[in-house]
């Protein structure tokens, strides 16, 4: 084999290595699209089957004038975060003992560690999951989507009760938040000669 074989062989080398470039990079855009838009695709199924919707059925609840606490029951209610993104989240307590009917309330913190303003969702999940539908949050941060500020630390609060027709066989009940970035994450700068 002569020294001018070779240049070919490495032409074609390269022009093979150049094209799996191309659609790997193709792949990788895909996979980054395919991402950025699981958030929407997630919030329709979620309307649709009815599981952690964003807009939760409970979010219009108001209080009861005249609860009935059940005080012969007393039932767990732990709490549990997690968060995507570089938000750091956190519950206040870990766990609270509550009696059915009785307003209660619980704060989580929030604290945005970024160099800019993000907007973020909270999209809450129950365990067991037949006691979702008797946790009644009266007031919630997961209503509505947050804006925090540069290093902005928020505590907000959860305002709820267990309806006294809760089954008698379920002791313990596990509120679960998951904190994440929305868009990006990026909210665009207000014009510095807007209204103040």
């Amino acid at each position: 084999m002569s020294v001018a074989d070779k240049g070919p062989k490495k032409t074609f080398r390269e022009k093979l290595n150049g094209q799996m470039f191309k659609k790997l990079m193709v792949v990788a855009v895909l996979m980054f699209g395919f991402g950025y838009a699981l958030v929407p695709v997630y919030r329709k199924i979620c309307e649709v089957t009815g599981v952690n919707f964003l807009t939760q059925k409970d979010g219009t609840i108001t209080a009861p004038t005249n609860s009935q606490i059940d005080k012969s029951r007393t039932i767990t209610v732990e709490f549990d975060s997690n968060s995507r993104g570089t938000l750091r989240f956190r519950p206040t307590v870990n766990s609270i003992q509550v009696h059915p009917g009785e307003m209660t309330q619980v704060l989580y913190e929030v604290v945005n560690s970024k160099n800019e303003t993000v907007n973020a969702q909270a999209i809450p999940s129950y365990a067991p999951e037949a006691a979702g539908p008797h946790f009644k949050k009266v007031e919630c941060f997961c209503f509505t989507q947050q804006t925090l500020k540069p290093h902005e630390a928020r505590q907000m609060p959860v305002v709820f009760f267990i309806d006294p027709a809760l089954p008698r066989e379920i002791k313990t009940i596990t509120l679960s938040y998951t904190f994440f970035e929305i868009g990006g994450g990026k909210v665009a700068a207000a014009p510095a000669n807007g209204p103040g």
